[in-house]
């Protein structure tokens, strides 16, 4: 049992104002710290993905650069041959010489969003491998394993909870660590004559440093959470739902100028059955598709999913500049249909579809990778800094496990009237809006309120730690 012992460092003092953000501020930095901790070392990983996996399956993602090039008809077929029990889906033409052309398929047994990728030589039409490709980016599955990681843990749709705690929090941390870092600079200039005789302690160090780098992260910390809570599970619909209420949605690609009574050979007859996608078409529904402006390297051309359908060619170039420009093209007569075009975009849709990519680290190729990086690291670093602050708070005469002192309970009550009313106003308005902080916000109220009220029915102890 802990030996009570003369404490070596007393409950800090603090203003109104202050103490009410401390008091938030370090137990979500307690309690969220470990998700965030989690999210930061997986993404930091993720962000290194690209030239891993280029160079795990440099066998599948390269040829050697031929003088001639088979039809994309060719390829296809030769895809197909090794796949005879799979629905041909889409065709990924190679974007550069020495690349392999995807060639995709359905299959039974794949997970959502996940695809069967057959690689073919361009110049030759063998094939070199196939593997199962995620998601519009098609990761591979080096990638893919490391996205489900920083996404769900590998848990399934269960553990996407954990990624969508730590995206809700970590606005709300690195902001509360603004407004504290503020006063602190405040409080530092009164004493500052008092302070220059002493030499700094190792948790001020800490404090300084914590500070700091919080200063450097804070625009990135409070992006990565934005973008993150976009494609969560709970806050991303009420995303979904606000920016289609607003007119900023994704425009999706529309198909016009077709008659559906084409086709009829006079008055009464049954329209005539429609013919089902020949792959042959492909070279020419991608020319189709060239003529109108899709000049991306980088495209994915869908097969009609219903007979009679026009095929989707779509840019899939998430750099900069942006190309996600898209057509529909009939299979026939290669008549553009529709099409969608991202100068079209309302400018949220824009901002949307750069923060994701901004997010994945793709978009400005490696400096934006690089700058995840530093960002992940810097994101570790205050959350072990963090929980370093907090255990150099412990009584260290005392004998037994003790952790440092919490800001004592009851700042609200030291706070004005009118902000304590402002911000559970704010809090009640973003609980709503992102449920998962709502929820977790709550439970920690009960459990303190259940721990303060369980403080009062024994003697109070200077050492009280959590």
């Amino acid at each position: 049992m802990a030996t009570q012992t003369e404490p070596t460092t007393s409950p800090p003092r603090v203003s109104d104002r202050r103490g009410l953000f401390l008091r938030l501020h370090f137990y979500a930095g307690v309690l969220v710290g470990p998700f965030v901790l989690i999210a930061a070392l997986t993404g930091v990983l993720y962000a290194a993905t690209p030239q891993l996996e280029s160079w795990i399956y440099a066998d599948q993602l390269r040829a050697p650069v031929g003088l001639n090039q088979a039809s994309l008809a060719d390829q296809v077929k030769a895809a197909q041959a090794t796949r005879p029990g799979g629905d041909l889906v889409a065709v990924r033409p190679a974007p550069e010489p020495g690349d392999t052309t995807r060639v995709l398929f359905a299959e039974e047994g794949l997970g959502e969003s996940e695809r069967r990728a057959v690689f073919v030589d361009p110049a030759t039409a063998q094939v070199r491998g196939d593997l199962v490709a995620y998601g519009s980016s098609g990761a591979l599955p080096f990638r893919t394993v490391l996205d489900q990681l920083h996404r769900n843990l590998l848990l399934g749709e269960p553990g996407r909870l954990y990624s969508e705690l730590a995206a809700s929090w970590l606005w709300v941390v690195a902001l509360g660590g603004l407004v504290l870092w503020v006063s602190r600079r405040r409080v530092r200039r009164k004493e500052k004559a008092e302070k220059a005789a002493k030499t700094e302690s190792a948790r001020g160090k800490s404090v300084r440093g914590h500070g700091t780098i919080g200063l450097w992260v804070l625009l990135g910390a409070v992006f990565l959470s934005a973008t993150g809570l976009t494609w969560s599970a709970y806050a991303g619909e009420n995303v979904s739902a606000l920016r289609e209420s607003l007119g900023w949605a994704t425009p999706a690609l529309k198909v016009t100028g077709t008659d559906e009574h084409a086709g009829h050979a006079g008055h009464g007859d049954a329209p005539a059955a429609p013919s089902p996608a020949r792959p042959e078409s492909v070279d020419a529904v991608l020319a189709s598709a060239r003529a109108a402006g899709i000049d991306a390297a980088s495209v994915e051309i869908g097969l009609p999913t219903e007979p009679g359908s026009p095929w989707q060619v779509a840019e899939i170039e998430r750099g900069w500049p942006t190309q996600v420009d898209a057509v529909a093209v009939d299979g026939t007569t290669g008549q553009v249909l529709g099409e969608v075009r991202f100068d079209d975009y309302p400018l949220m849709a824009k901002f949307a579809r750069w923060g994701i990519d901004a997010h994945m680290g793709v978009l400005f190729g490696w400096p934006n990778q690089l700058a995840l990086l530093l960002l992940g690291a810097g994101l570790v670093t205050l959350v072990v800094l963090g929980y370093r602050m907090w255990w150099q708070r412990r009584p260290t005469r005392a004998t037994g496990l003790k952790f440092g002192r919490p800001i004592p309970r009851g700042q609200w009550r030291k706070a004005p009237p009118a902000l304590v009313v402002g911000l559970v106003v704010l809090a009640a308005a973003i609980g709503w809006f992102v449920p998962l902080f709502g929820i977790s916000l709550l439970a920690f109220l009960v459990v303190d309120l259940l721990l303060g009220l369980r403080s009062r029915a024994k003697p109070e102890s200077a050492d009280v730690t959590v």
